[in-house]
């Protein structure tokens, strides 16, 4: 059973979503299709993903009322300003074939355009009805200083965590803030191999991913998991049928190494 997770808006998130990155074509769509029929409400993806048909025509085929999905997409880099926004989020809208967005991302920062320019152009879509919430993707916590000196609330923060990449400071920042956390590549063969994830594993007779995903959606963040294979897609449904100690959450706590995977040449951490 999915647990839902409360933005600071009021709206709710389920927890455990369907990732849709890498996915084109044909097996997008199967992919989304199968996803919502095990149990996914929760669907990710992005202008960049190029496969907005192909998630719409998976939600509008699954026989699920639209108001019991939620869906996620992102603006990509040439479409953050001000002027672009509204026209941009009308053709993701006419792609996924829905009347609006559940969530809108800027999907990287980007220091040429000000990021209180996008927040506000955002923010005048979710007025406007064409989305119920808006946030960022792949933020540092400097990043996140500057969107939240311009006022405009935004309600998550979606970056790679993983037990070998917690970011914990930032995770403790966004806490503070009333941010929620959405996790992405948490399933990495590195972290389903660390030994204390596998010692979990057996101890729980659940496979490292349940375990992962466990932790992910215990330390209060959502968890975006992605397979093309139906039996997977369940296994990762059903890792939040069972409950992790205190103490074995703290233990995968202390295995992260800091270390970045999703680090493109095109990112901006720094600035």
């Amino acid at each position: 059973m999915n647990k839902m997770i409360k933005f600071k808006n009021g709206i709710e998130c389920p927890a455990l979503g369907f990732g849709t990155w890498k996915l084109q074509g044909e097996e997008a769509e199967r992919a989304v299709k199968e996803a919502i029929e095990v149990g996914y409400r929760h669907i990710d993806t992005a202008d960049r993903y190029e496969n907005h048909l192909e998630v719409g025509r998976a939600i509008n085929e699954s026989g699920v009322a639209r108001d019991d999905l939620f869906l996620t997409t992102k603006l990509w880099d040439e479409d953050l300003s001000g002027d672009r926004v509204a026209s941009v989020v009308d053709r993701f809208s006419q792609e996924l074939n829905v009347e609006y967005v559940d969530l809108l991302l800027i999907h990287w920062p980007n220091k040429n355009v000000p990021i209180e320019e996008t927040l506000t152009a955002m923010k005048a879509c979710q007025n406007a009805g064409k989305v119920r919430s808006i946030g960022v993707s792949n933020f540092t916590e400097h990043h996140l200083e500057d969107a939240l000196a311009t006022g405009i609330e935004f309600v998550t923060n979606q970056v790679e965590v993983r037990p070998h990449f917690n970011q914990v400071a930032m995770r403790e920042y966004c806490a503070k803030n009333n941010i929620v956390v959405t996790g992405y590549s948490s399933l990495r063969a590195g972290d389903m191999a660390e030994p204390v994830i596998v010692e979990l594993a057996e101890k729980y007779r659940k496979s490292s991913a349940q375990i992962i995903l466990n932790w992910v959606v215990s330390r209060g963040m959502i968890a975006l998991p992605q397979s093309t294979k139906v039996e997977r897609m369940k296994e990762n449904l059903e890792s939040l049928d069972f409950s992790l100690s205190p103490e074995d959450l703290s233990q995968i706590d202390l295995v992260t190494q800091e270390k970045r995977y999703n680090n493109p040449d095109f990112a901006e951490f720094s600035y």
